[in-house]
């Protein structure tokens, strides 16, 4: 025993007239895991209820963020406590920080920054559907300095929050999930275009996922070189591009099979050849 008190006694240096001792450094460390501990059993109980709450998932991630931020703040405060560090002696420290942060670090800050913009205000939310430039897909998680998207082909794409704010960017979800869609197809010249028309609504009505309002509508578009043009216009609620080409490629197969029963033939593309001047056969001598 006398021996680990002398251990425990044994001084290591001396901060603002306080001496640290092995013994004092050992209790600092054993509160600081307790703590630790404490913290990572808060976070998975929190991290649970809200996941059982009926709350968005981005509103989950922010109050889960804020909570860490906050826990991360009470434990330095604790450590310079019981270190009985005062305040005053970063100073110079943080003012030096700054100047790094303002010359060096600010695509960062402004990345962190945009990051919970995005989170507080919720133009971009976890599962929204977004198009930006060329590259579609979905919102997966939203960082402190990018976004996570998964492209329609299956591929991640990290995305800066700061791009987000500052580019323009077509969220296809962020009031509803209504979305309009239209199926082209032309007719032979001579077809009956009443009849026409209600085999194309019809087969618009009849699909299960298309809305009642707005109605479908059929638009008779144009007088083409080769068919009579019509527009289908419906709305259906979709989360992404693949449930608008899934409903319009059935609409299509309804809309072929109604032709066919009724006679109506789908537009090809005929060409007249009007030939000048006498024609000639020269046949190859052997």
């Amino acid at each position: 025993m006398e021996n680990l008190q002398e251990v425990a006694s044994y001084q290591l240096f001396t901060i603002n007239n306080q001496v640290y001792t092995v013994g004092r450094l050992a209790l600092i460390v054993l509160l600081l895991l307790v703590a630790f501990w404490l913290f990572r059993k808060s976070n998975n109980f929190l991290a649970t209820r809200l996941k059982q709450s009926e709350l968005p998932a981005d509103m989950i991630l922010l109050l889960q963020r804020i909570y860490v931020i906050i826990a991360l703040i009470v434990l330095a405060m604790l450590v310079l406590d019981l270190l009985q560090v005062p305040l005053s002696a970063f100073a110079f420290v943080s003012g030096a920080i700054a100047i790094g942060v303002g010359f060096g670090a600010q695509n960062i800050i402004n990345n962190f920054i945009s990051g919970w913009i995005l989170m507080w205000e919720r133009p971009i939310r976890i599962g929204d559907f977004l198009e930006i430039g060329d590259a579609k897909g979905v919102v997966e998680t939203i960082n402190t300095r990018s976004t996570r998207i998964r492209r329609t082909d299956g591929v991640h794409m990290l995305v800066p929050n700061s791009q987000l704010l500052e580019n323009m960017v077509v969220n296809w979800t962020l009031i509803d999930n209504r979305t309009r869609s239209i199926v082209r197809v032309g007719v032979a010249y001579g077809s009956p275009i009443r009849k026409v028309e209600e085999l194309i609504l019809r087969a618009t009505d009849d699909h299960p996922d298309t809305l009642d309002d707005p109605k479908p509508v059929v638009v008779f578009e144009d007088f083409g070189d080769n068919a009579l043009i019509f527009d289908s216009y419906f709305w259906i609620d979709a989360v992404g591009e693949r449930d608008l080409r899934k409903v319009r490629s059935e609409v299509r197969f309804a809309i072929s099979d109604l032709f066919d029963e009724a006679g109506i033939v789908i537009a090809f593309p005929q060409r007249d050849v009007h030939l000048d001047g006498k024609l000639e056969l020269i046949q190859k001598e052997s």
